[in-house]
């Protein structure tokens, strides 16, 4: 039996953000499509190059990807929305005819909003959500999909293997404009998938990928016998052509994917050996077993003597590959481009980038061959053995990683550390001690990271500044940013971050227990690529993190400006995490840390403070079995962070790019005195489903795209504000942004913010009448309290 090894998917975005570079120049300039298409095309290639350097024996990959797969699924199967089907084609480039309704598609126009956008499972990674109806026909662009895709063969002499996202998932993860089922056009669907397999099969290729990713999530039985009919169709339609399937899953339990494919004719089922259990007692040895053996979510070196006698013990039930658990686009490309100092170098020995990830695959699958075959191991491959067994020796046993105080105070925490005095009393010494405006404006925290920005950060990375001119760089900025909003109106400012490199990143690098990287980019959506920082041991926080940024703004206003922090549960999401203990462990390690650093912010005058949670939905579990304790742990963490405050201390949280309808119950949980969220692209619609589970706290729905490079229309904030006030009580309504505004221009944030302020102005004087009216009604019970 051959041993083959290969991984689950590959990055797009290049290891020195080639392509973000390129599709920003053409989002700037289209005189410059020739370079992007060539860069797009030259990464690709110089992923084959490496991949087959390896030893891996094919990737999967139809060409160019400009954006995500699932936009990349639209495009392909024709169903791009109709909003921007007077985009003229893209003629001469070399670049897709529908190239600029693509990627109006994705970041909107001057006049049509973009497509929803939001995170891929349980990921950090962002996909495009299909916008569809009961009238959708899909009507496939073979042409070029198939060009692509035989180009990419030519150059790799024959290791491509055609992929694309599966169409039961993409069908389960798109949304409707007529509040028709996305499911009913399955059959439509794998109609059209029928044909793209037979095209594939005509042109000579052996196999094609299909992700499904939605097999591993909760599925009635309904479900899943419609996903077994799916790939029985289209199995026999690959059969017919001389091709085979290809199933990929990943992100959790293989054994539920193999139940539902195996026998349906497919040749072969990818599953995560990572996030799932190895045992995969419904594989039969029928298919062929692409086993998920190399962690493609996280950093941290495979244990290699583990995972051969795990892939030892399936090899005897049938024929498998190694693989990676998911696509690699979710680790930096190659611990190559790494510098790190004398006192990192032993943590880096821990670590496997994309590169590396790599390595390991061919190597467990090498290793194996020799084991079956009965023969010895080259010597590379027996020293390269041995140097993993150290690496991950070292780690287990490492004094870098543990802080007896940090785990003597988290083993103290009580439940009276989580929990603090009900609302109405807090809002009652709030509204004293603040006395803001009713529908009070304020931004979500981020103004625009500036060129002069991003130029003092390099020169104070590289020497060239003194800390001391950096620092009165970033006060000059954060004068401009005050004086900006105090000319606009908004009630209570913000610094606006210019310190800040990101959000998670920032505090990681004043935070004992993280490693920051030189170059590990991962993309997060379209251009916009994060630096995850790692985890590796007990956090503590040697000094205050943000006091002297809020003090001196709060010199600069007479108006209440808000301390900004980012929360447990997105510092570990948002970062690639220790593996050695439980996350919520970790989460109350960095809530401890995040509590002195409020009470540090309180101590120099703050009022308001916003902890950030954007990610709490991300890390939710996908199974239901498993939310209940994730919840727990992850709300108990954000509630350890900011409960030692005083009731008249006003904690806001923030969150963004979810389905928020999962977590109504938590943002209640999680006992924020106000919440904003990312509301302007599914038009208030999550406010009802809060208002019908009783909540009762501050809200502020986000009433501008920030994600979209638009100047939202006055009418259009009017409305939202409207449909907000349908729902919420204007006392607890804050207007605000979806989101940050650090990957905005100033042009576009004053124009937008000046639309927010003069529609907010417009709203309170309405809504004056209705609070009067309110004020004198009678009281109704907390429990039926309009949010």
């Amino acid at each position: 039996m051959a041993i083959h090894a290969t991984v689950a998917g590959i990055p797009r975005i290049g290891p020195n953000r080639e392509l973000k570079i390129a599709l920003e120049k053409y989002w700037r300039d289209p005189a410059t499509a020739g370079l992007l298409a060539a860069t797009a095309r030259g990464l690709v290639h110089r992923y084959i190059d490496s991949a087959n350097a390896a030893g891996i024996d094919s990737i999967p990959t139809v060409g160019r990807s400009f954006y995500d797969s699932m936009l990349d699924t639209s495009a392909l199967l024709g169903v791009l929305p109709s909003r921007f089907d007077t985009i003229p084609d893209c003629i001469g480039a070399n670049l897709p005819a529908w190239i600029d309704r693509y990627f109006a598609t994705a970041r909107g126009t001057e006049t049509q909003p973009a497509s929803a956008m939001t995170k891929w499972f349980d990921t950090n990674y962002h996909y495009i959500v299909p916008e569809l109806s009961s009238r959708t026909v899909f009507r496939p662009d073979v042409a070029t999909w198939l060009g692509e895709a035989c180009n990419f063969r030519a150059y790799s002499k024959g290791v491509i293997r055609p992929h694309l996202i599966g169409p039961y998932t993409y069908l389960a993860l798109a949304r409707t404009d007529d509040g028709s089922d996305p499911l009913a056009l399955l059959e439509q669907l794998v109609d059209a998938y029928q044909d793209i397999i037979v095209r594939l099969g005509a042109e000579g290729f052996e196999w094609v990928q299909l992700d499904e990713p939605i097999a591993v999530t909760d599925l009635d039985d309904g479900a899943r016998q419609r996903l077994r009919r799916c790939y029985q169709v289209l199995s026999d339609a690959a059969e017919a052509a001389g091709a085979k399937l290809w199933v990929q899953t990943y992100f959790g339990d293989g054994d539920q994917a193999l139940e539902i494919f195996s026998g349906t004719g497919v040749g072969a089922i990818g599953v995560d050996l990572v996030a799932g259990g190895a045992e995969l007692p419904h594989w039969t040895g029928q298919e062929v077993l692409v086993a998920g053996i190399v962690d493609g979510r996280n950093v941290w070196r495979r244990d290699l003597d583990e995972a051969l006698n795990i892939l030892e013990n399936l090899a005897d039930r049938g024929e498998i590959i190694v693989s990676t658990s998911c696509s690699l686009l979710h680790v930096p490309y190659s611990l190559r481009a790494e510098t790190p100092t004398e006192s990192e170098a032993e943590i880096h020995d821990w670590l496997a980038f994309g590169e590396e990830k790599i390595a390991e695959v061919a190597l467990l699958a090498r290793v194996l061959q020799a084991r079956i075959n009965g023969t010895d191991i080259t010597a590379d491959d027996a020293a390269a053995l041995r140097r993993a067994r150290v690496a991950v020796g070292k780690r287990a046993t490492s004094e870098l990683i543990h802080n007896e105080r940090v785990e003597r105070r988290v083993a103290a925490v009580g439940e009276q550390d989580r929990t603090r005095t009900p609302f109405e009393r807090r809002r009652a010494a709030q509204e004293k001690t603040l006395n803001l405006p009713e529908l009070p404006t304020t931004t979500i925290g981020s103004f625009p990271q500036t060129a002069e920005i991003r130029r003092a950060r390099a020169r104070l990375r590289r020497g060239d500044l003194t800390p001391e001119r950096y620092d009165a760089a970033m006060i000059a900025e954060i004068r401009e940013v005050i004086e900006r909003q105090e000319e606009l109106g908004l009630d209570v400012l913000v610094h606006g971050e210019p310190e800040r490199n990101d959000m998670v990143q920032y505090f990681s690098e004043q935070l004992d227990g993280y490693l920051a990287t030189t170059n590990g980019w991962v993309q997060s959506y379209g251009s916009r690529c994060v630096r995850p920082p790692i985890l590796f041991g007990d956090v503590s926080r040697p000094e205050p993190m943000t006091v002297r940024w809020y003090e001196a703004a709060a010199t600069m206003t007479s108006r209440q400006v808000k301390g900004m922090l980012t929360g447990p549960v997105t510092m570990l999401a948002w970062s690639f995490v220790r593996d050695d203990q439980p996350l919520g462990t970790t989460a109350d390690q960095v809530a401890l840390a995040l509590r002195d650093e409020i009470a540090d912010l309180v101590a120099a005058g703050a009022r308001i403070i916003q902890v950030d949670e954007p990610a709490i939905r991300e890390l939710l579990p996908l199974r239901k079995e498993d939310q209940p304790a994730y919840l727990e742990w992850a709300v108990g963490s954000f509630r350890l962070a900011t409960a030692g405050v005083a009731d008249d201390i006003q904690i806001h949280t923030h969150m963004c790019y979810s389905e928020f309808n999962e977590l109504i119950g938590t943002i209640g949980d999680l006992d924020a005195d106000v919440t904003s969220i990312e509301a302007a692209r599914n038009g208030m619609q999550v406010l009802a489903a809060l208002s019908n589970a009783g909540y009762a706290q501050g809200i502020g729905p986000g009433v501008w795209d920030i994600h979209s490079p638009r100047v939202p229309g006055q009418q259009e904030v009017d409305d939202l504000i409207s449909d907000a006030l349908a729902s919420v009580d204007p006392k607890l309504l804050w207007i605000n942004p979806d989101c940050g505004l650090k990957t905005r221009g100033w042009p576009e944030t004053i124009a937008s913010l000046k639309v927010l302020v003069k529609a907010a102005k417009k709203a309170r004087s309405a809504a004056e009448p209705l609070s009067e009216v309110r004020a004198g009604a009678e009281p109704v019970s907390e429990g039926a309290r309009v949010l």
